[in-house]
């Protein structure tokens, strides 16, 4: 069984600030993790943070999809490997809807520890698009 996240965020912005925060790898680092993310198809890159005991602090990815300003497709894999998609909708009066789905979840408790992580991240993305 495959489970998927699916969560929507809307932020007052222009897309391309909100483009910028996904793909911008300093600023990918401001709200996530540091990172060696490049917004280039093939391209492999690690989300790195502070080890535990139960993890090495290593998330591993390979970039899918740039259709910039619009989605964006990568790997994400640590233990268990899913596909991150990111998809922005300009809503008009400088709002933007940005969904996330992440895909090949395999069970409920790490579908609940997903969108715990990424709602915890997306406080920090707001403060990185008001810089």
């Amino acid at each position: 069984m495959s489970l998927t996240l699916s969560l929507d965020f809307q932020f007052t912005s222009s897309i391309e600030k909100v483009w910028s925060a996904l793909t911008d790898s300093s600023k990918l680092a401001k709200w996530t993790m540091e990172n060696d993310f490049k917004p280039v198809v093939g391209h492999r890159f690690q989300f790195r943070t502070q080890p535990t005991e139960w993890w090495n602090g290593i998330i591993d990815g390979e970039v899918l999809i740039v259709d910039a300003p619009d989605r964006l497709s990568y790997t994400w894999e640590s233990g268990e490997k899913h596909t991150v998609t990111w998809t922005l909708q300009d809503l008009g009066d400088g709002k933007v809807n940005l969904h996330l789905e992440q895909t090949g979840i395999s069970n409920d408790q790490a579908l609940a520890g997903a969108k715990y992580g990424w709602s915890n991240w997306f406080r920090e993305f707001e403060k990185v698009l008001e810089q």
